[in-house]
């Protein structure tokens, strides 16, 4: 009897060792070359395999239209980063034209030429380079330096001369130059500027440009430059000699199509952001019931119709109307911007009878709007929680003669692939509004599984998204529906104080000295999360990228012990060297938002409420994400909170893209990323029973 039992413990022993070699041998991801991860265990390949069909759903972006009507111009991926593709009608074939290892930011085509226009970026660092294509032949050049960051090109009418900004000139400010692509040595600095200026549209005759100041989210100015002279006029903003004129958001300006006119969105003495138009000789008129931001909106080049998006509590609205002169808006009836409601005050604006039509097209969220050229119909990008983005046109005569019937509906020119899975499946977005420290309602997306049936509550993740004055839009979720799917986890994405799109009191909310308040909004969610049955409030998770980075730091400092885990990607830990090391063509701009470190009281303030002062209280797992070539949060940024953080003696984890910059854009280090995420919210959210608090 003894020996049989020990033999039967030798059994034990030796079928233990064999499971324990089983498991160290287990297939693992290999990390790729351009990463450096630090801290992060090996990661089942098992789990790739699982993430494989969410990390090869696809989308496509409407960029331009061929300026001979022959199809448009898209982005889409179909190895490492986003290429220029050519779409000849709706359904058709996309024909690849660029083939870069580094990803193209947007394509302009180029006026009466078989040629086009693409930005894109190189290592991450974002210094973007402007190069020309032809697309017949695909032969490309560069027009660009290959070295200065060169941003917003823009064709003149004839396509025959071409504008754009530069820093070419000190690496900060942004100034404008001019160039003709028949001759390669014809690049001209027209003005040299102080700060962040961006051209938007030359005048039909080809003799000015309309150019957008940047100064801060609530103080952009517009100014008309003489091609020839450079001689400058402001005519939105606050001009040189103008000192009590107040600063407003003032963007998008364009020329009507005689000449006479220029159009443009403003917040001026208003909440919302509205589209006016001013006559050179005239008033300025207000084409927009202000209570609703304007977004985009284009006129055809017959100048016989405009076409607007709104952005309604983060979903989009197309109207139409056909004059550009009119008033536009949606019914109230269909929950449009404001129908017959009360317009402005203030003498300097004139106000045209509204021209209302019904029952506007809209869901999900639409970007990158434009006419054919030639036509009355228009592009745009569209996505939904249910479908990735993909390029739309329609009609616009044809829509408003329709009315409600099927024909207003866009044609869908592209039908990204899915990788089998089925789009109907994914949960759609829930709005919320929860109430804050100080009484104040904000709102919330919540994305829950729809397959989740257990009497189990289940875990959250709260994501917060960067700007700081983005907005959280109800769009398709991408690689994230993994683990809404797949994982049973409530996504939870918040539009904390500081964020667009609710008007400019809400998204001034959180400047300077307020800072700490945006970081109380979450408080007061993890509040509302644990009054909800549905919601385990002892396995919350936070994560967030750029600013969303610093707020998911904020977090996991100011609310450890209601938290299991957080990761941090590109975020700022410390606002003082961050103002200190960011590139110098945005420290200005920084310094707009989040307050002036060379003041001896706004340091103080910095330095009090950054994650780093405070990076003693995080006793919860953190993974932290860095771009090694990143121009906005350096490197310095998460190489500083590591190492802080790591005293606690907590598990932190450490991912270093060695070619990307403020975020990973290329696929294989996006896959590899998206692993660890997973593996790191499996072990140290999902488990209901795991402590992950290190005291």
């Amino acid at each position: 009897m003894k020996q049989r039992t020990m033999r039967c413990w030798l059994l034990f022993v030796v079928a233990a060792c064999g499971v324990s070699r089983a498991q160290s041998t287990a297939p693992t991801i290999p990390v790729p070359s351009t990463i450096r991860a630090e801290g992060v265990p090996p990661i089942p390949a098992s789990v790739g395999e699982a993430l494989s069909r969410y990390q090869n759903i696809r989308s496509a972006s409407f960029q331009d239209w061929a300026s001979d009507g022959s199809g448009m111009y898209i982005l889409t991926r179909f190895a490492d980063a986003p290429q220029v593709h050519f779409v000849e009608k709706a359904g058709g074939a996309r024909t690849q034209l660029t083939f870069l290892k580094e990803r193209v930011l947007s394509v302009h085509a180029r006026p009466k030429h078989d040629q086009f226009l693409y930005v894109a970026d190189e290592g991450g660092g974002e210094n973007y380079q402007i190069h020309l294509q032809d697309r017949k032949s695909g032969q490309s050049r560069r027009i660009t330096d290959g070295k200065s960051r060169n941003m917003a090109p823009k064709w003149s009418p004839s396509g025959s001369l071409l504008a754009w900004s530069s820093n070419a000139r000190n690496g900060r400010d942004m100034d404008i130059y001019v160039a003709a692509p028949t001759d390669p040595h014809f690049v001209r600095r027209l003005k040299e500027v102080s700060g962040q200026w961006t051209v938007h549209d030359w005048s039909p005759d080809e003799t000015r440009l309309a150019v957008v100041e940047y100064i801060s989210i609530n103080d952009s100015r517009i100014h008309l430059v003489e091609v020839q002279t450079g001689k400058t006029e402001t005519i939105a903003g606050p001009g040189p000699d103008e000192p009590d004129v107040k600063p407003s958001h003032n963007a998008s300006p364009r020329w009507s199509k005689d000449g006479k006119s220029l159009y443009y969105i403003t917040n001026d003495e208003q909440e919302f952001r509205y589209l006016v138009r001013w006559d050179f000789n005239g008033p300025l008129a207000a084409l927009t019931y202000p209570n609703q931001d304007i977004e985009e909106f284009d006129i055809s080049d017959d100048g016989s119709f405009i076409v607007v998006v709104a952005n309604i509590g983060g979903q989009s609205w197309i109207v139409h109307a056909d004059s550009p002169a009119t008033r536009i808006s949606p019914n109230e009836d269909d929950g449009g911007i404001g129908g017959s409601r009360p317009v402005f005050g203030g003498s300097h604006i004139s106000r045209p009878d509204p021209l209302v039509y019904p029952n506007p097209w809209r869901a999900g969220v639409i970007t990158n709007l434009g006419f054919q050229p030639g036509t009355h119909w228009i592009g745009f990008s569209f996505s939904t929680a249910s479908s990735s983005a993909d390029a739309y046109a329609y009609e616009v005569k044809t829509a408003l003669m329709l009315g409600n019937e099927p024909g207003r509906t866009p044609v869908r020119w592209t039908t990204s692939e899915t990788a089998g899975l089925d789009m109907k499946a994914f949960p759609n977005a829930q709005l919320i509004n929860f109430v804050s420290f100080d009484g104040r309602k904000v709102p919330a997306f919540v994305y829950r599984p729809t397959n989740n049936k257990g009497p189990d509550p289940a875990p959250v993740l709260i994501d917060i998204h960067g700007g700081p004055e983005s907005q959280f839009r109800p769009a398709f979720l991408g690689r994230l529906n993994y683990l809404v799917n797949e994982l049973g986890i409530v996504l939870i994405c918040p539009n904390v104080r500081g964020s667009s799109g609710y008007g400019k009191s809400y998204l001034n909310l959180d400047n300077g000295k307020l800072r700490e308040d945006a970081v109380k909004d979450i408080g007061a969610l993890l509040d509302w999360i644990a009054q909800q049955k549905d919601l385990d409030k002892s396995r919350v998770g936070v994560m967030g990228g750029s600013y969303g980075g610093f707020m998911s730091l904020a977090v996991q400092t100011t609310y450890n012990d209601r938290i299991r885990a957080g990761i941090d990607i590109v975020g700022i830990s410390n606002f003082v060297s961050f103002l200190q090391n960011t590139q110098g063509y945005r420290r200005d701009l920084r310094r707009a938002e989040y307050g002036d470190e060379r003041d001896p009281a706004m340091r103080s303030l910095l330095e009090r409420v950054s994650p780093l002062t405070n990076a003693g209280k995080i006793r919860t797992p953190i993974l932290i994400v860095q771009g090694q070539n990143d121009p906005r949060v350096p490197l310095s940024e998460s190489e500083q909170m590591v190492a802080a953080v790591r005293k606690n003696g907590v598990p932190v984890w450490y991912v270093v893209g060695k070619n990307e910059g403020h975020g990973f854009a290329k696929k294989a280090n996006q896959d590899y990323l998206q692993a660890v995420e997973v593996e790191f919210l499996r072990r140290y959210l999902l488990d209901s029973k795991k402590e992950t608090r290190h005291e």
